[in-house]
């Protein structure tokens, strides 16, 4: 007789193991809970299975468009991009988009090839553009006329800077320069390399965003970590999960700041003039855990990655442990929820938007995988105290990049005030530069 048994595929055993996930973990404190300078942080939550909630991509319909707040209006500055993930405001009112996806990646394992299935369910499964687009908006309409390639055959660029007539941008594995001129709409020749950054494999983390510093002599790089918890080793890490400073005369770089496993946006602050940066912290702890993070970035601080988190509460999945750097672990100023995918980070002045924040953060989220019910997906203002802290809870935007079914018909990313002072909001999904702005 033939053997009958079910010999189960691998999207078989991916749905399995998805329904099995489904079943077993929600959140269980309140929304809010997660958000703030002291966020609830219960036990860990560890399954057999990590959370996986994915909302699949299927972008926005004719005219359709993300909900702003009350008293704000929204509108398509630039639609039919791909992939648009950060933005640059140029002096001359010009927008570089950064139009970008992850490297290939390594082959192998079944736990490899889920999270591909996973991450392209949630519209990231598609080779990356790696090209710098021109957006202009010559006649003040709110809407680019004019459009073209700015830079190409970049190396998942991501993160982009100006300094004089020095154009800086960040590959997944190092920093490139071009020479800027004002007006053009293409940049000159070919990119100079100025320092590599890290993007050993698997490079998980694979964004890199720069910040001029305001005297123009520096530059603060992110680098990611490439796993979640060091699961490959700590020396696998090396000089990852951090915030390097790079010397503009020499190209030298040194660590920051360390200990921050995924920071993305960066900004300076408008009072007090230090960095500050937006972290995407740890999954596997369950969907309550760990909250991402706003917080002030202070030269030679740890942040606690990967042996604890939000300071010294010890992560036990990593070994071996290391008290002294978790008893020296800083903690961050301001929560953010957990796996809400923190991004994108621009601070508006009091009367940014007509006022309707005051002083605040403007902080794309991108939007949860892994967490049940879904967070992020949206762009918040967090609101700055007297004493310029981030303070309250966050307060909505721009919303609706679910749909009713959960689907994520765009997912926000890069934030930017563009020189009208309308925010500027990219969506990888929706494949739209979104632009805000009082009505």
């Amino acid at each position: 007789m033939p053997d009958m048994r079910i010999r189960p595929t691998r999207g078989i055993a991916l749905a399995a193991v998805l329904a099995l996930v489904a079943a077993c973990e929600t959140a269980q404190l309140p929304a809010g809970a997660g958000y703030g300078p002291q966020p609830q942080l219960p036990p860990p939550e560890r399954g057999l299975w990590p959370t996986a909630h994915v909302a699949k991509a299927v972008g926005w319909t004719g005219e359709e468009m993300p909900t702003p707040a009350a008293g704000l209006r929204v509108t398509a500055f630039a639609r039919g991009l791909e992939h648009p993930r950060w933005l640059l405001v140029l002096p001359n009112g010009d927008v570089l988009v950064a139009e970008s996806n992850s490297p290939p990646r390594p082959k192998g394992g079944l736990v490899a090839w889920a999270m591909e299935k996973l991450m392209a369910r949630a519209g990231a499964g598609v080779p990356s553009p790696n090209r710098i687009t021109l957006l202009r908006d010559a006649d003040g309409d709110g809407i680019a006329e004019t459009r073209s390639v700015f830079a190409s055959g970049l190396n998942s660029p991501f993160g982009m800077a100006l300094v004089g007539e020095r154009l800086f941008v960040a590959n997944t594995d190092g920093v490139v320069e071009f020479r800027y001129v004002d007006g053009a709409l293409k940049a000159e020749g070919a990119p100079k390399p100025l320092v590599a950054l890290p993007a050993n494999p698997p490079n998980g983390h694979w964004a890199r965003n720069v910040l001029a510093s305001r005297d123009g002599t520096k530059l603060y790089a992110t680098v990611g970590s490439s796993s979640n918890v060091a699961d490959g080793g700590i020396e696998a890490e090396r000089d990852r999960a951090a915030i390097h400073e790079i010397d503009l005369a020499t190209g030298q770089r040194r660590p920051f700041a360390e200990g921050l496993r995924n920071p993305n946006g960066l900004a300076w602050h408008p009072r007090t003039g230090a960095l500050w940066t937006v972290v995407n912290e740890r999954d596997g702890l369950g969907s309550d855990l760990v909250p991402d993070y706003l917080t002030e970035v202070r030269d030679g601080a740890f942040y606690g990655w990967p042996w604890s988190y939000y300071g010294s509460h010890v992560d036990g999945r990593v070994k071996p442990q290391q008290p002294e750097r978790v008893a020296s672990a800083r903690v961050p100023d301001y929560a953010l929820g957990a796996h809400t995918a923190s991004l994108g980070l621009a601070f508006g002045a009091p009367q940014a938007l007509g006022g309707r924040f005051g002083e605040a953060a403007f902080i794309g989220q991108h939007g949860s995988w892994n967490r049940r019910p879904f967070a992020g997906y949206r762009v918040v203002a967090v609101r700055l105290d007297d004493e310029g802290r981030p303070r309250g809870l966050p307060e909505d935007v721009l919303t609706g990049f679910l749909d009713a079914r959960g689907q994520a018909r765009g997912r926000p990313v890069g934030v930017a005030f563009d020189a009208g002072g309308a925010l500027l909001v990219a969506d990888d999904v929706g494949n739209v530069i979104w632009r805000v702005r009082p009505e």
